[in-house]
């Protein structure tokens, strides 16, 4: 039979005799553990493909290894006994297809990582005897039995190396956050022409771009990277925020301007106008004119704080929308009917404790879709900021989801829907609820 390699000479040398090596003397302890221990064969070769790379294996060591395991049987893994293998090196080479270099090559590596051992025997040769229930009697050749005794081992790498994986895809995933954010405020601040250092600030994240691995690299490199694109982050939010303070006020300063002429006018009575005043308005809906009426009836309080505001109001909104559906649309219900948003915002703001946590991470991740802050502004000054924030959740989870090619038109719609009374945004998010669970 092909696997008796009786009167072959050893892998290594023809006299049988071998190098000793540190790793040769490491594999070698590896197997007596082995020996002791009772593993199956499948548990035993998936531990060690599954790190096989990480601890220096290449494709035709595991060929190999693949080769010799197919000649062990399943009583050879078990307490006491030793899975050794005596293939003769023609019936490996044909197997494999490597030459006896190659053959010679890849034995050697498994050995040296500790994954196989060498049991030679006095004159060199490989052999071996099986009695009739197929036990090991006597055999000399590859001896596997070092994966039994480092399974749990590499079943340890493995989960840690997985460990590290998932952070590794944490961290590019908050790094893509952070550089979109970036882009979005500086093309805003260009595009709306406001003062700052927006091209000291454009070479700083060419330089962050360049230098994003171009492959796999430990944590701690994508931790560092996160680290200086959040700090630019800051100081492009700083700036930006600081630029369009500075231009409300000039703005505010030429309506005053502006006031202060009208006025002068009417008092000159060259400027009498005798024409009747007409109103004009453009809202959509004109309940929203009376809002301070509806704020107060609802126990808002006019001048509260802008973040006070708004969770009331957020509060209110859930409210009634529960009434009208028979029960209420929580924050756990917005989040589970829109999963790419909620995989989103937390990646942005980690756990959101209540829906005031949910405007603020979707103000946030707004650019990111490329509505703009006019749209959105205008989206909260029509709506609300409760049904506006359901509404730019909704838009930004069907945008990628590939359900919308254009949220800023589509949010527009909606606000044009909600001026015609046709709005009924808890119906789409109890339809995509019910969509997830057909």
């Amino acid at each position: 039979m092909p696997q008796n390699g009786e009167g072959m000479s050893n892998i290594n040398q023809p006299s049988g005799w071998r190098k000793a090596t540190a790793g040769l003397a490491v594999a070698e302890q590896h197997a007596q553990a082995g020996e002791q221990a009772a593993v199956p064969k499948t548990q035993a070769f998936v531990a060690v493909k599954r790190v096989g790379a990480h601890i220096g294996l290449k494709a035709g060591d595991m060929l190999l290894l693949d080769t010799l395991g197919a000649f062990t049987q399943a009583q050879d893994w078990e307490e006491g006994r030793r899975p050794i293998v005596w293939a003769s090196n023609a019936y490996l080479m044909e197997q494999t297809g490597f030459s006896l270099s190659a053959l010679k090559r890849h034995a050697r590596r498994l050995a040296e990582i500790g994954v196989i051992a060498f049991k030679d025997s006095p004159n060199g040769k490989r052999w071996g005897r099986r009695d009739a229930d197929g036990v090991i009697i006597e055999a000399y050749g590859f001896d596997l039995s070092p994966l039994s005794a480092r399974v749990e081992e590499f079943e340890q790498l493995q989960a840690e190396l997985q460990a590290e994986r998932e952070l590794c895809q944490r961290l590019k995933r908050q790094v893509t956050v952070a550089r979109r954010m970036i882009r979005a405020r500086i093309e805003a601040a260009l595009s709306g022409a406001l003062r700052g250092p927006w091209a000291q600030f454009t070479n700083f994240f060419e330089e962050l771009l360049d230098r994003l691995p171009r492959r796999n690299v430990a944590s701690e490199t994508l931790e560092r990277l996160l680290a200086w694109f959040r700090e630019l982050q800051e100081r492009v939010e700083a700036a930006y925020l600081k630029a369009v303070r500075e231009d409300e006020v000039v703005e505010n300063a030429i309506e005053t301007n502006e006031q202060v002429t009208e006025q002068t006018q009417e008092m000159d009575p060259r400027e009498v106008n005798s024409e009747p005043h007409i109103l004009i308005t453009t809202q959509l809906n004109p309940v929203t004119s009376n809002r301070s009426e509806t704020e107060q009836a609802a126990g808002v309080v006019p001048n509260a704080p802008p973040e006070e505001r708004v969770d009331r109001e957020l509060e209110d909104w859930v409210t009634e929308t529960g009434k009208k559906r028979g029960t209420a649309l929580d924050l756990p219900t917005v989040m589970q009917a829109c999963p790419e948003f909620a995989s989103w915002a937390h990646n942005m703001g980690g756990y959101l404790k209540d829906w005031g946590d949910l405007h603020r991470v979707a103000g946030q991740l707004r650019p990111m879709i490329g509505i703009s802050e006019h749209a959105w502004n205008l989206a909260q000054d029509r709506l609300g900021p409760q049904i506006a924030t359901a509404a730019l959740v909704l838009v930004f989870d069907k945008h990628a989801a590939g359900e919308v090619a254009s949220p800023g038109g589509y949010l527009r719609g909606m606000v044009e829907k909600a001026g015609a009374g046709e709005l009924h945004l808890e119906r789409s998010f109890y339809g995509r609820l019910s969509g997830q669970a057909a």
